[in-house]
């Protein structure tokens, strides 16, 4: 394998570190910085709220789909040369997305976006674990995941700062000269390294898990509209389901899987798992949900509601930059951090959800909830990375980052899903509306009293969507704590790559 080895360090190291956080944070921002052009999209490209979750969807599912598969291939072709391909094609699919002229365009060129990031997603943390010796991999990890969690969380205000100044096509177009620069820096910097006996790419099973994935959250998006025991939402839920089930069993048995399923039997694993998949679910449907909150009903312009969101992203910086975070995973350990920081994340979401989710204008809520989601992210994303990773074997270090992002990605799309879908049963049941958006809605009332009647019912599913996502995260940071507590103690995590001591900086 030639990759360096555990005692020796790239010189040029932290300029690679920082030229992989740049391209990873511009594919991580095209998860969130959507949410703040819903109005202009409506209102220029007539998309329904259906249209709006696809192009949100289509992006995170592609790349989820395919994260495993590109671990895989760069694992075995090179990760250089995969990084590099996948700044390209990122390139091409935002322009294209930027000229985008109907949602149809937009919703393939965001697919075709997620083919790019799911290869820059898989190459940037294996290239950080093979730049980077024992000594101070620690602290590039750590830089590491700060940059993927203000990925997620800067994507509003970065959204609005563009918004107030221009059209909604240069959110997409603004990532060209990034990826040209990052491309340049790539080919100049990066060293090149491969498994010449890595294992080929599962083809059949990225199409499996896409293919389960898709269908599973296209039947929670359009169960409101048509109902949950509708067949238009029936088969879809099946064929999802049978898909998830065909690539579990594929991956069973076929010599070259791009997830091996004996992972599961390793409670480390597990729980990392489910505590990535749901701090990302409650944060990106959280987001999504919230944007739209302070601009349709509240009425504050793209770049007002994104100032009113970096709190959260702030939070998570300052905390980790400062060193704050990993010092509480030192102090208190990964299942503790855990314990402590999903059930902030919930906290955050019930804030918002009690005392900031209504229509008098007030923000204290928000303040509140955003930024003890911060507070939890900044210290659970970090630790629950590093434990995944330490569960891994070494080898095989792209599928592990591939597994890490896919996690990411899943979360987030099936956050907006179900959250969303929560707040349209909640719409629905309040008023009888036909239109096929918020914003058409707002647009077609007769008065003021209809209006405040429908922003009120949006409110109230805004409340009940963040209350549901706050009991899933609490859950399941529960169950991620005590999973990994287990595996502490049966000693599961006590390999030279243990996650305490991949912190321990």
């Amino acid at each position: 394998m030639t990759a360096p080895t555990a005692t020796r360090s790239h010189p040029q190291r932290w300029l690679i570190l920082g030229v992989i956080c740049l391209a990873q944070l511009t594919v991580l921002l095209d998860n969130t910085v959507l949410g703040v052009a819903i109005p202009s999209l409506t209102s220029e490209l007539h998309a329904s709220t259906s249209d709006i979750q696809w192009m949100i969807n289509a992006y995170s599912l592609v790349q989820s789909g395919l994260l495993l598969s590109a671990g895989n291939a760069a694992d075995r072709y090179g990760r250089k040369k995969l990084l590099a391909v996948g700044l390209v094609l990122f390139g091409l699919g935002s322009l294209a997305a930027g000229l985008a002229a109907s949602t149809t365009q937009l919703i393939a060129a965001r697919a075709g976006m997620g083919v790019g990031g799911a290869l820059l997603m898989t190459t940037t943390l294996a290239v950080v674990m093979q730049i980077f010796d024992d000594s101070e991999r620690v602290k590039a990890i750590a830089l590491w995941s700060t940059v993927a969690s203000l990925g997620f969380a800067s994507g509003p205000l970065i959204g609005g700062v563009i918004l107030d100044r221009f059209w909604w096509g240069m959110i997409f177009l603004v990532n060209i000269p990034v990826a040209l620069v990052a491309l340049v820096a790539v080919l100049r910097l990066v060293p090149e390294s491969k498994n010449s006996r890595g294992e080929r790419p599962d083809l059949l099973g990225a199409l499996l898990s896409t293919l389960g994935m898709t269908a599973l959250v296209y039947a929670i998006i359009t169960g409101p509209e048509h109902g949950w025991l509708s067949l238009r939402v029936l088969v879809p839920a099946a064929v999802g389901l049978l898909g998830l089930g065909a690539f579990a069993r594929w991956e069973l048995h076929t010599p070259h899987p791009m997830l091996d399923m004996r992972f599961f039997r390793n409670q480390e694993f597990v729980g990392a798992v489910s505590g990535s998949i749901l701090v990302v679910f409650g944060m990106g449907g959280s987001l999504f949900l919230l944007t739209q909150h302070l601009q349709f009903v509240l009425g504050y312009g793209p770049l007002e509601a994104g100032l009113r969101m970096a709190p959260l992203a702030l939070t998570v910086v300052a905390l980790n930059l400062s060193g704050i975070g990993p010092k509480v995973v030192i102090g208190l350990g990964v299942p503790r951090t855990v314990a402590l920081g999903m059930p902030l994340v919930a906290a955050g979401l019930a804030s918002i959800a009690l005392l900031g989710g209504g229509t008098d204008g007030g923000y204290g809520g928000v303040l509140l909830g955003l930024v003890l989601m911060g507070g939890g992210i900044a210290v659970s994303n970090p630790a629950m990375a590093s434990a995944l990773m330490s569960a891994i074997p070494p080898e095989k270090a792209g599928v592990g980052a591939g597994i890490n992002g896919t996690l990411a990605e899943f979360g987030n799309g099936l956050g907006v899903a179900v959250l969303g879908a929560v707040l349209n049963a909640r719409f629905a049941a309040l008023v009888a509306v036909t239109a096929t958006s918020l914003p058409a809605a707002l647009a077609a009332v007769g008065g003021a009293a209809e209006r405040a009647e429908i922003a009120g019912a949006f409110a109230s599913g805004l409340r009940t969507s963040q209350l549901v996502g706050a009991v899933a995260v609490f859950a399941g940071g529960l169950l991620a704590a005590f999973l990994l507590r287990r595996a502490e103690r049966g000693g599961e995590g006590e390999g030279p790559r243990a996650a305490g001591r991949c912190l321990a900086w």
